[in-house]
Formats: C-alpha cells, structure tokens, sequence
C-alpha cells in the first residue's frame, strides 16, 4: 500500500496544488484522500488535487514525497494513468 505526492508547485484558484496518487488502486487512494480531509469533488480521473495546506497531513498520513515525472511514472506503471479526454465530446 503507497502513495505518493508531489510538491505543491501547480498553481490554479489563488493556491499552489500537489497530486496525490495511488500504485495500488482507487479505493485506496480514495481512503487516504477521506483521512486528510480531502473532498470527494478534488479527485480528477486519477488522483486528488491537494491544496498546499494539506501537504503536511498527506505526508504524516504516509504520503511518499517524490518529483512529479516520478509520481507520472509510478501510476502509469501500476496502470491506473486515466488521460485526458480528446476531441468533442
């Protein structure tokens, strides 16, 4: 059971974002994402956008800190990497 963050340098809404991640499934990411106080509504088709604020309670709550290619590469490799929708909808 991992997951893993990286640092909060996505800026969007005033904030400055990580994303949070799983390599093992969503349930889990789900329950870590529940235990830091991270609403259902900032999961985004493969992982929660956290606010800086809560990178802190990530971590403390097991979060594994890593660079952002490297989380990128972790999730691919677990095969839950969900891209972007394309084209009209």
């Amino acid at each position: 059971m991992t997951v893993y963050i990286d640092p909060p340098t996505w800026p969007g809404h005033g904030r400055m974002w990580s994303h949070l991640v799983s390599d093992v499934s969503y349930d889990e990411l789900h329950s870590v994402a529940a235990a830091i106080g991270c609403p259902r509504r900032a999961f985004d088709r493969d992982h929660y956008d956290v606010p800086s604020a809560r990178y802190a309670a990530a971590v403390r709550a097991g979060a594994v800190e890593v660079g952002s290619k490297e989380l990128l590469r972790r999730l691919t490799a677990a095969g839950l990497r969900r891209a972007k929708r394309r084209g009209p909808r």
